[in-house]
């Protein structure tokens, strides 16, 4: 008899749980019928797509900005929570949210999109495609099939090159002449998805990370409304990718911008680029932190220990390394502020034969 009570208590607690996540959605759809009647992201034609954006950071700003702009409905974005920053732990908004609040689009912050009670929320909005762009999130399968025109990311690289999180800074540290943007029909698996479109660009010789997530950004958009049109008129010819020909970029942390002098100046310089500005790379001189944000190579002989100074000049200063040497331009030495290494130069004093480890 008790084991039949228990049986009977979860069931009503089922029941209760699904009346709340029914009546939770049918409020959703009252909310946003009420805000797309008031004119909030109104349609100005009938077959205009009602779009849901996926995104968090600096990097998807522009291509929400280009669908806000656009004819089509953004009925709603979905972003990472608030989270806490700096020694304050004061609650940031992503920028992504901080445009949405901005451009008057309601907003939705789930923990985890997997988690079921965040469906019924999203499919409430009715979109006929889900636009994701650096979101944070692999999406769940249900969430991948709910839009008439499914899931399209925006992905800073040409895949199936560079596949994963952190393809700008990876291109640049891998020395590729060309990167770009691929416009993709997700599917289940980490970037797998087919390829709708692509863009390519070509690479500045002094290319860095920031600069290439920039001038990227701003492809994005225009990209991604192009994809939309053409799906629109069924003129999509998506088209599988070379899944042996990936490659993967793998996620930035501060301790991959400790330089090995033992390396090349060639790798060395390429690090240096791709991981300005975060997280940077750096060495060690007389125990602080050395940051270095600007170098060349010059291709030298010259067999000295690597991380040694070899040669000094009244505007920078010359590292060996294991093939060539490395010519600092602009460094930041802890507890001051970035300056070229003249300046630095004329404030301390760097001796031939001193090691940066």
């Amino acid at each position: 008899m008790k084991r039949t009570s228990n049986y009977s208590e979860q069931g009503l607690f089922r029941k209760e749980v699904l009346s709340f996540t029914q009546e939770k959605a049918k409020a959703f759809s009252l909310l946003f019928e009420s805000l797309h009647c008031s004119g909030v992201g109104n349609r100005e034609k009938e077959d205009d797509m009602r779009v849901v954006f996926m995104g968090t950071p600096d990097f998807a700003v522009p291509t929400l900005q280009a669908l806000l702009e656009s004819r089509h409905d953004v009925v709603g974005v979905v972003t990472q929570p608030d989270r806490p920053k700096g020694r304050s732990g004061k609650l940031q908004a992503s920028p992504v949210k901080e445009k949405a609040v901005k451009a008057g689009v309601p907003v939705l912050q789930p923990e985890k999109v997997k988690d079921p009670a965040f469906f019924p929320e999203l499919e409430a909005l009715q979109p006929d495609v889900i636009v994701v762009a650096a979101f944070g999130q692999i999406l769940p399968e249900t969430i991948l099939n709910l839009p008439e025109y499914g899931c399209m990311n925006v992905h800073a690289s040409l895949l199936p090159k560079l596949r994963g999180a952190a393809p700008i800074q990876w291109s640049v540290i891998d020395g590729d002449e060309e990167s770009g943007v691929t416009i993709m029909q997700m599917d289940k698996g980490l970037d797998t998805g087919d390829i709708l479109l692509m863009e390519k660009y070509k690479l500045d010789p002094k290319e860095t990370g920031g600069s290439l997530f920039d001038k990227l950004s701003e492809l994005g958009g225009p990209l991604l409304l192009q994809a939309l049109d053409l799906a629109e008129k069924g003129e999509l010819s998506p088209v599988p990718q070379e899944h042996d020909k990936h490659t993967y970029a793998k996620m930035l942390t501060k301790a991959l911008g400790e330089i090995d002098f033992t390396q090349s100046a060639e790798i060395i310089e390429r690090l240096i680029r791709g991981l300005n500005p975060w997280p940077s790379a750096y060495t060690h001189l007389n125990g602080k932190m050395l940051k270095i944000w600007d170098a060349d190579v010059i291709a030298s002989e010259t067999k000295g220990e690597p991380g040694q100074i070899v040669q000094m000049e009244k505007t920078s200063f010359m590292v060996q390394t294991g093939k060539d040497l490395l010519k600092i331009n602009s460094l930041q030495l802890e507890g001051k502020k970035r300056m070229d290494a003249e300046s630095f130069l004329r404030g301390y004093t760097l001796e031939v034969g001193s090691i940066l480890s």
